[in-house]
């Protein structure tokens, strides 16, 4: 059973959301404050974390940022925010989505279920993949630059082997969308594709990604697989 941890502090809801996950079958830990969400963690390892950004005792947006550094787990914030600039923030604090209240539950099981089905497939993935000084070991789920490993979330990982996969061709948002989100783009906010590629080309420092206007993005490097 794959477990979740949910910082939510709005009671009710938390309890919703806990019962909808628990009765698709994922194991969930609730905490209703940062400090009860850092002490679960110290704890226990989770393949995924939902996560409100107000909270009483701070931001979500910290936990976030914090949790990049030690860990490459799944992480959706689930928030009232709903402005863009609060979205690129919460893309930028590390989040794999981003799902603004007032929301379906129903939706939010579909996500979760498509992440947790990503986890599965990354893991059944082999070999080794390298494009000059950028290296993806597929089974370890690791990617390396000049021999050091880099920091991706699953999302920016699976978004480069997918660009890796298409070399040299053209892929759309749309397909992006489908690909690693597992949706058709109608739950997803379009800045999602934009700000994931512009943080995977910081976190690689390439230019190896461009964006080619009103069709999609390609990646122009040469893949090798071994």
């Amino acid at each position: 059973m794959q477990d979740i941890l949910l910082l939510e502090d709005d009671k009710s809801l938390n309890r919703g959301i806990t019962f909808t996950l628990q009765k698709a079958g994922y194991s969930v830990t609730s905490a209703f404050t940062l400090a009860e969400a850092e002490s679960c963690l110290e704890e226990s390892r989770y393949s995924l974390i939902i996560c409100d950004i107000t909270l009483p005792d701070g931001s979500g947006l910290d936990l976030g940022r914090r949790i990049r550094e030690i860990s490459d787990a799944y992480f959706i914030y689930l928030t009232a925010l709903d402005s863009e600039i609060d979205m690129v923030n919460g893309y930028e604090a590390g989040a794999d989505d981003y799902i603004t209240k007032p929301f379906s539950l129903m939706v939010l099981v579909s996500k979760v279920n498509a992440l947790m089905r990503r986890i599965g497939s990354a893991k059944e993935e082999k070999g080794v993949m390298a494009c000059k000084d950028i290296e993806v070991n597929c089974r370890e789920m690791k990617v390396y630059k000049d021999g050091r490993e880099v920091a991706l979330s699953k999302k920016e990982l699976q978004l480069l082997v997918y660009l890796w996969e298409n070399a040299g061709r053209i892929v759309s948002k749309e397909n992006i969308l489908e690909h690693i989100w597992d949706v058709d783009g109608q739950f997803v906010d379009d800045n999602t594709v934009t700000v994931n590629i512009s943080r995977l080309k910081a976190k690689l420092g390439t230019d190896e990604i461009s964006n080619v206007r009103g069709l999609g993005y390609i990646w122009s490097g040469k893949v090798i697989r071994r």
